[in-house]
């Protein structure tokens, strides 16, 4: 699957510094290559720093954003270009209570047990 994130590892930091003590992905990606011999690894965060969102299994790598992006959780849902996260054609209703999504209606249902 082109693209579609295999598997996420978490690196100590100190082998992404260079010999100046600034890090490099590059040297991160290297890490992994001769970890795992295998060729296409990139950097996630965290906290969204850079990439949008922390990478997980089954996410996109988008080049042309240079972002993660999560699976598409209904077909009818949108992606928000500043976040890169999906969102419903329709805001959950902000009452306080528990909604599932109702990909048939496209509309929420309130969860009532």
């Amino acid at each position: 699957m082109d693209n579609v994130v295999q598997r996420v590892v978490v690196i100590h930091n100190n082998e992404l510094l260079d010999n100046f003590g600034v890090e490099q992905e590059v040297l991160g990606r290297d890490f992994c290559r001769n970890l795992f011999n295998s060729a296409n690894w990139k950097q996630t965060s965290y906290n969204g720093n850079f990439r949008k969102n922390f990478a997980g299994v089954g996410f996109t790598y988008d080049q042309d954003r240079d972002a993660f992006i999560p699976p598409k959780p209904f077909e009818s849902w949108v992606l928000v270009e500043e976040t890169c996260q999906w969102t419903a054609p329709v805001a959950m209703p902000d009452d306080g209570n528990t909604y599932t999504w109702n990909e048939e209606l496209t509309a929420w249902d309130l969860v009532t047990e």
